[in-house]
C-alpha cells in the first residue's frame, strides 16, 4: 500500500490506479527463492480466509481502520512481513524507509531505460555519386 499511496492519483480521499500507473510499475523482489514466494502464497491465503469469516461485510466494512476485525490485521501483518522478508532479511523501519528502498529499486530496474543510445544508421549513397 505504501507503494500506492505514493504513486497513484486520488479523486477527493480514495485512490485512483490503474495498472499502467501503479501496478505494472511496482519493483517486485528481484530473485525471491521459491520459500519466500510459498511464505507470500500463504500469508495471501490467510487473508482471504480471514475476509471469508465475514460474508455478510463489504470491503469497506472489513477495511474501516476503526472496526477492521484483528484476524484481518493479524493476517495482512504476516503478509506484510512475508513480503518485506522477500526484499531484505532485515525489516523496514518505516514507511519511508520502505518507499526509499522501492523508489532505489525503481530506478535500478529503469535505469537503462533511456539511456541506450540508438544504433546510428549508415548514411544511403546518393545517386549520382
Amino acid at each position: 500500500m505504501v507503494w500506492v499511496k505514493n504513486m497513484c492519483g486520488r479523486i477527493k480521499s480514495d485512490y485512483r490506479y490503474s495498472n499502467e500507473l501503479v501496478y505494472n510499475n511496482y519493483p517486485f523482489p528481484e530473485n525471491p527463492i521459491d520459500k519466500q514466494v510459498k511464505a507470500i502464497e500463504t500469508a495471501a491465503q490467510k487473508v482471504l480466509d480471514a475476509r471469508l469469516q465475514f460474508p455478510n461485510s463489504s470491503l469497506a466494512d472489513l477495511y474501516d481502520p476503526l472496526t477492521m476485525p484483528p484476524v484481518l490485521v493479524k493476517a495482512h501483518n504476516e503478509l506484510d512481513k512475508a513480503v518485506d522478508l522477500a526484499y531484505r532479511p532485515q525489516a523496514f523501519t518505516s514507511e519511508a524507509s520502505r518507499m526509499v528502498f522501492l523508489f532505489e529499486l525503481y530506478e535500478k530496474y529503469t535505469a537503462d531505460l533511456f539511456t541506450k543510445e540508438k544504433p546510428i544508421k549508415p548514411k544511403k549513397k546518393e545517386k549520382g555519386a
